[in-house]
Formats: structure tokens, C-alpha cells, sequence
């Protein structure tokens, strides 16, 4: 048997086996919380070893983009209770991906009195969607205080227990792509001056690891992942590729090591145009974290096999090729066809485009 079709151990969990659906921002949560249009199309793409939804405020100041949901409100824990039943019914696993846009926000997107905070008062650059008003440009941040930090860090538990009480399996602290962790992470985009910014791999690093090790402690480190993206595009926008990236990611690995967390999910975005992600920093957080490894980035079924025998990785994560291929498994068993997704409905509200695609059985029926 396929590497890639075994099962395997996960935390507090056995996986059917080792693909994994990646989180994809798929703006369907209309009033920010999931109903059974999402419960649906999650519950489709149960054949994964492992889903990983896409992004999830912990707060309504995390709201930055357009029909995205949340994990704060009895009305959202509701949404995705109905997905996680969904999503076990067919035998599937599932983690919310917990996310956090700080300044990649903008305000139409936000519900009355949420504001758009981060570890700076510079505003992201670029234009971002809103319903109301089309395109518009980034909203000028509040640079966050300690206090603000010690609520970030609060919300960010308290929504994992709402999502841990909904039946929803885990957590995927979300410290990747530009959002707000990895604000704090970036010396080019973090001005603060306390213990959580300033000239230190430690202190940068000290709110993702802050908050990490808060949730580990509400739900169990068997429950949390962590994804992260050095040379990530996020890092070359904002300034180029800072000189202790190499050593900030390694530090990271080993301090998540050290807290227990179930997996570290290492985001390679280089076929999609992103700066490639150099073999040696990957080698490194392989070899730094003693979890599981999810690997990511452009993968076919037989990069993902070579790569797992190989030993890179542990689990594999595929992103576009779920879109279209809600049966995505059971397709590479039976080297079959991929569809492709129509990317005109990958952003907007509906069912054209999300749960309308058919499996292999379906079409060929």
C-alpha cells in the first residue's frame, strides 16, 4: 500500500490516512457563522485523513475579510457543531484553523465595534474586498498594548474551547501568511518595544508561543497544530527575507516541540508564485520538532509519495485539488482524472462552486 493511504497516529487521534485538506478561505460564512452549506461541503471532503478548515476568528477584531467565520459566538459554536457532526458522520477528522487577521483587515468587513489592531500602527498595503464598498484599501491598525495582547491571547482559548465543546477535533493555530502572529513574528512589520517586540527572536516569537502554550493547557496539546510560513510571500512584500528567519524558525520549532503540540504544518507556496522555501530551513524544523510534520505546497499524489518515503514529512497537505475533487482520496487510489475548480466561485457566497462538484462516482454515473 501507498505511503500516503496508511494510517497513522495524530495527537490524540488515528488518522485513515495521511492527506490532509488544507485550509482555504472560501468566504461562504454569511453573518460570520457556518450553517449546513459549510456543513456540507466539509462533510464531502470527509475521505481526508485530516481536514483543516479555513480561517476562523477567535474575535470579532479578527474578522478582516469578507463572509469569513468566527468561534466566539453561541451562534457560530452552533454552525460548527452541525459541521463536525457532518464531518464524523462520514468517518472524518477535523481541526478548525484558528486565524487572526490583525492589520490585513478592513473595517466594512468587521461587525459594529470590532477594530483592526496589530503589532504596529503601519497599514498593510493593498486593497482588499468588502461587500459594501468593492475595493478598498487596507485599515490603518491600532498598535496593540500589553493589555490588548493579554486579550488577543484569551480570545484565542476561549474560542478553542467553544470549537473543542462543538465536537470539532483540534486546533490549527494559525501563524502563517501575513495575518496577525506572524506580525508579531516579522521584524519588518512589528514596532512594539515590550516583551513582545524589539530586536529578539524571542520576544517576536513570544506571542505565537504564548498562545500556543495557552491553548495547549485549555485543550490538550494532542489538539493543537501550529502552521507556519518562513519565506513566505507575506515576508518578501514586507520588506524582503530578514536575516534571522532561518534561526527565528528554528527556535520556534523547537519551543513548540517542547510544548507538545500535535503537528507544526510548514507552508510552501512557491508553485503558487511565493518565494521557494529552501530545503535546509525545512530540514531544520524537521529535525528541531519532534511532532508531526505536515508537508505542504503544489503537491501531486506522486510528489506527496515521494516525499513521504522519502521521509520529509509525516502527513501531506492538498489545497486546490479539494476545491473540485471532494473525493480527492479515493481519486489518487484510482489514479484518476483531477477536475479543476472554476476560480471565479472560489470568493463568492452560494453553492455554485463549493458543494455542487461532483465525485468520480457521480460524474461518471
Amino acid at each position: 500500500m501507498s505511503e500516503l493511504f496508511k494510517s497513522t497516529k495524530l495527537g490524540d487521534y488515528t488518522l485513515n490516512n495521511k492527506v490532509v485538506m488544507a485550509p482555504m478561505t472560501r468566504s461562504r460564512a454569511i453573518n460570520n457563522a457556518p450553517s449546513e452549506l459549510e456543513a456540507t461541503y466539509y462533510s464531502q471532503r470527509a475521505g481526508a485523513g485530516l481536514i483543516i478548515t479555513e480561517g476562523v476568528s477567535p474575535s470579532p477584531n479578527g474578522l478582516g475579510y469578507a463572509r469569513i467565520s468566527g468561534a466566539y459566538s453561541d451562534e457560530q459554536k452552533a454552525g460548527w457543531k452541525k459541521v463536525a457532526d457532518a464531518v464524523h458522520a462520514e468517518g472524518g477528522k477535523i481541526f478548525v484553523q484558528m486565524m487572526h487577521t490583525g492589520r490585513v483587515s478592513a473595517l466594512q468587513n468587521m461587525v459594529d465595534g470590532a477594530e483592526v489592531v496589530a503589532p504596529t500602527t503601519q497599514t498593510k498595503q493593498g486593497d482588499m474586498w468588502t461587500d459594501t464598498d468593492g475595493m478598498v484599501p487596507h485599515t490603518e491598525p491600532r498598535e496593540m498594548t500589553s493589555e490588548d495582547i493579554k486579550q488577543a491571547i484569551e480570545e484565542y482559548v476561549i474560542a478553542s474551547k467553544n470549537m473543542i465543546e462543538s465536537g470539532i477535533d483540534g486546533i490549527e493555530i494559525h501563524g502563517a501568511n501575513g495575518y496577525l502572529i506572524e506580525q508579531f513574528i516579522n521584524p519588518n512589520v512589528n514596532t512594539l518595544t515590550n516583551e513582545y517586540g524589539g530586536d529578539t527572536i524571542e520576544n517576536r516569537s513570544r506571542f505565537l508561543l504564548d498562545v500556543t502554550k495557552a491553548v495547549v493547557e485549555a485543550i490538550g496539546a494532542g489538539k493543537v497544530g501550529v502552521r507556519v510560513s518562513p519565506y513566505g510571500a507575506f515576508g518578501v512584500e514586507e520588506g524582503g527575507v530578514y536575516p534571522q528567519i532561518d534561526e527565528t524558525y528554528t527556535y520556534i520549532a523547537e519551543e513548540l516541540s517542547k510544548l507538545g503540540v500535535a503537528y507544526i504544518h510548514v507552508v510552501d507556496h512557491s508553485t503558487m508564485g511565493s518565494p521557494e522555501v529552501p530545503v535546509s530551513i525545512k530540514a531544520k524544523i524537521r529535525a528541531a520538532f519532534n511532532g508531526t510534520y505536515i508537508l505542504s505546497g503544489g503537491y501531486t499524489k506522486e510528489t506527496a509519495e515521494a516525499d513521504l518515503e522519502a521521509g520529509k514529512g509525516d502527513l501531506v497537505a492538498f489545497g486546490r485539488a479539494y476545491i473540485a475533487n471532494p473525493d480527492l482520496v479515493e481519486r489518487f487510489k484510482q489514479n484518476a482524472e483531477l477536475a479543476e475548480g472554476d476560480s471565479s466561485t472560489f470568493y463568492m457566497p452560494g453553492e455554485k462552486g463549493y458543494t455542487d462538484y461532483p465525485t468520480l462516482a457521480e460524474a461518471e454515473a
